[in-house]
C-alpha cells in the first residue's frame, strides 16, 4: 500500500526521509486505517481509526483546560473496561461546537460501532457485538466552527473497508500523516522491553505543532502495547510519566481544549497480566514507556510551528522539583528568551529576567547560568571569562542548552522548547486558511 503523497507534498512540509524514522511494523491485536474525508478540501488522508479486533485495556488522561471539546466530553462519559476504536479527525477541533458537537459523535458511534460489529461477523470466529461505549474519538484543528459531521460518516464504510491487520512502517507513516495539522513532520516512535521473560513492543503516534504546553496530557498522544496490563496501571503508568515527558514541553505556552493522550493494551503478548503497578516485572516496561513519550514529546516541540531552534532548559540544584518546574517554563514560555535565541542573541539578562518573574525566591549569590559548556554566570557575578563572541556563536547552532543552578537545594526539572520566529507568527496570522 502506498502512502498518499498528498500528505508529503504541501507547501509547508520539509524534506523528509523515511530511514530517519524508526521501523514500526506489526503490534498484534491492533488494526490501523486512515483516508480523505475532504475535511481540507483537498486529497489529503484527514481521517484515522485504530480498531482493537478483540478490544483493548486502556487509560487517558486530557487537558485540564475548562474548556472541553466535544469529544472529550463524549471520552469521560464512556465507562467501560474495553476499547474497540479509536477515531481521529483533523482540521476541525470540534469545541465550542455545543450539542451539535456532541450529538455528532453520538450519530459517529452509532454507525461506527454497527458497522464494526458487522465487521466482526465477517472477520472472526468468535464475533463481538460492539457498542457505542466501546467507541472513543480524537478531534483535532480549528475552534468554533461547525463539526462535519455529513462528511465523516460518509467516509466511514471507506475508512473501515480499508482497515490494514497487518502493519508495517509505511503505513504507520500513513496514519501518522493523517492526524497532523500544522504539523511538517510527521511523529511516531517505538521501544520493546521485557514484562518477565515475554517480550513486548510500545509504539506510540502523535501529532502537535502549536498550542502546546500540556497540563496532564498533550496536543495528541497515542501509544499502543502488546502487552497484558489492567487499566489502572496503565492509568498510574500515564500518571507517572507524563510529569518529565509530555508535561516538560511547551512550543507557545497554550493549552489545547483537546488535549488528550491514551494508551491501549491489546494483551497479545500474552505475558502475566499485570495488575498492580508494585509488581516488579512492570519496571522494563515503565522505562521503555518514558523513554517512548519523551521520544514523541520532544518530535513535538522539534516541529513547533515555525522552530528553527530546539530548546533544552535545565534547572538544577532547586529547593524542590516544583520550583525548578516554574524556572524552566518561565524562560521558555518568555517571548523575549524565545526571540532572542531565534535571532541568535546571546542576551542572557533575558534569561535573568524570566528567573526573577517565577515567583521562586533566589539567592544570587549562588545563582549560575551556563550556555552549553559556556559559563555566563558564576554564583551571582558575570564569569571572569565570559567572552561574549563564544556565546554568540553557541547560539548559532540548532540545539541549545540553557543550564540554570539555583544552588539551594537537590532537586532539578528539565523543560524542553523552541525559539519564536516570524514564521511561528504568519502561521497563526493565516492558520485558518
Amino acid at each position: 500500500m502506498g502512502i498518499n503523497l498528498s500528505n508529503f507534498l504541501v507547501s509547508k512540509s520539509h524534506d523528509r526521509k523515511m530511514g530517519q524514522y524508526q521501523d514500526l511494523d506489526h503490534l498484534d491485536g491492533l488494526a490501523v486505517s486512515s483516508v480523505s474525508a475532504n475535511l481540507y478540501n483537498s486529497k489529503r488522508d484527514d481521517l484515522a481509526m485504530f480498531y482493537f479486533r478483540d478490544g483493548a485495556n486502556f487509560a487517558s488522561l486530557y487537558t485540564k483546560s475548562k474548556i472541553l471539546s466535544e469529544n472529550i466530553k463524549w471520552n469521560l462519559s464512556q465507562k467501560t473496561q474495553k476499547i474497540f476504536s479509536l477515531v481521529v479527525n483533523t482540521r476541525n477541533a470540534n469545541s465550542f461546537t455545543g450539542e451539535h458537537g456532541y450529538k455528532s459523535m453520538q450519530h459517529l458511534a452509532d454507525l461506527i460501532s454497527k458497522q464494526l460489529t458487522e465487521k466482526q461477523k465477517e472477520d472472526e470466529d468468535d464475533p463481538k457485538i460492539i457498542k457505542p461505549k466501546n467507541l472513543i474519538f480524537g478531534c483535532t484543528g480549528t475552534i468554533g466552527e461547525k463539526f462535519p459531521e455529513e462528511k465523516i460518516k460518509s467516509k466511514i464504510p471507506e475508512l473501515i473497508k480499508n482497515i490494514k491487520y497487518t502493519q508495517n512502517k509505511y503505513i504507520w507513516m500513513k496514519v501518522a500523516l493523517s492526524i497532523m495539522t500544522t504539523d511538517t513532520q510527521p511523529k511516531i516512535a517505538m521501544e520493546e522491553c521485557k514484562i518477565g521473560n515475554t517480550t513486548v513492543k510500545i509504539y506510540g503516534v502523535a501529532k502537535g505543532s502549536g498550542m502546546i504546553q500540556p497540563n496532564m496530557a498533550t496536543t495528541l498522544a497515542y501509544v499502543f502495547t502488546d502487552a497484558d496490563i489492567s487499566n489502572d496501571v496503565l492509568k498510574k503508568l500515564l500518571k507517572k510519566n507524563i510529569e518529565n515527558t509530555f508535561n516538560a514541553i511547551s512550543c507557545d505556552s497554550d493549552t489545547s481544549t483537546n488535549d488528550m493522550i491514551s494508551i491501549f493494551s491489546t494483551g497479545k503478548a500474552k505475558n502475566t497480566l499485570i495488575k498492580t503497578i508494585n509488581d516488579k516485572k512492570i519496571k522494563s516496561f515503565d522505562e521503555a514507556l518514558n523513554s517512548l513519550l519523551l521520544n514523541l514529546a520532544k518530535r513535538v516541540v522539534a516541529d513547533g510551528e515555525g522552530a528553527s531552534k530546539f530548546v533544552t532548559i535545565n534547572v538544577s540544584n532547586s529547593k524542590t522539583e516544583q520550583d525548578a518546574k516554574k524556572i524552566g517554563f518561565s524562560i521558555a514560555n518568555s517571548p523575549l528568551v524565545k526571540t532572542a535565541i531565534s535571532g541568535e542573541d546571546p542576551n542572557w539578562g533575558r534569561i535573568i529576567m524570566a528567573i526573577g518573574k517565577s515567583g521562586v525566591d533566589i539567592n544570587l549569590n549562588k545563582l549560575s547560568i551556563k550556555f552549553g559548556e559556556l559559563v555566563i554566570v558564576n554564583k551571582g557575578k558575570i564569569h571572569n571569562q565570559y567572552n561574549e563572541s563564544e556565546a554568540a556563536k553557541y547560539m548559532k547552532g540548532l540545539d541549545i542548552n540553557l543550564s540554570v543552578d539555583i544552588g539551594n537545594g537537590k532537586k532539578s526539572f528539565t523543560v524542553y522548547t523552541m525559539d519564536l520566529t516570524n514564521e511561528y507568527i504568519k502561521i497563526n496570522s493565516d492558520y485558518r486558511s
